[in-house]
């Protein structure tokens, strides 16, 4: 029997990963694979425009008056794969490239998600962090990091 293959965490931590190429975002690409407990990808999402709202014509920006960044426009990876889940993600668990905002937070708590797997924090000394492990722990939503999965050096860069 093969002894080199993945786990199932990096299995779908990888998924996230490939999800995140697919932003447009310059600055910070994010990617989520939402798993139920039969190990079955029900959801997954990354960051970008809503349906309709064309790339070329809304601001990638993160600096400037607030109505021409990207703030306002942009849906996050984990907010898009609880939106466009095939199933219930109920008892699942979320795979995310970065930990999530306080906003992201509270979907994965309100979808009845129990459980978070990120890969990078890079935001952890902010406020936005602080709410999400509190109510993370209220929740009872458990969260763990992943080690670097040792992938190609574009995919790591990409979401650190």
């Amino acid at each position: 029997m093969r002894k080199d293959y993945i786990s199932w965490d990096e299995y779908f931590m990888s998924i996230a990963l490939l999800s995140c190429m697919r932003s447009k975002d310059p600055s910070t690409q994010v990617g989520a694979c939402i798993v139920n407990d039969f190990n079955h990808i029900v959801g997954v999402g990354y960051n970008g425009f809503p349906k309709g709202c064309d790339d070329a014509v809304f601001p990638w920006e993160r600096d400037g008056e607030f109505l021409e960044t990207k703030y306002p426009y942009v849906v996050h990876a984990e907010q898009n794969a609880i939106l466009n889940s095939s199933a219930s993600v109920r008892g699942a668990r979320i795979y995310v490239s970065l930990f999530p905002c306080h906003e992201c937070t509270k979907y994965i708590i309100q979808s009845g998600i129990t459980e978070m797997i990120y890969l990078h924090n890079k935001y952890d000394d902010t406020d936005s962090i602080r709410a999400s492990k509190k109510m993370l722990e209220a929740a009872g939503v458990t969260y763990r990091q992943m080690e670097n999965l040792g992938l190609n050096v574009e995919v790591e860069r990409a979401v650190k």
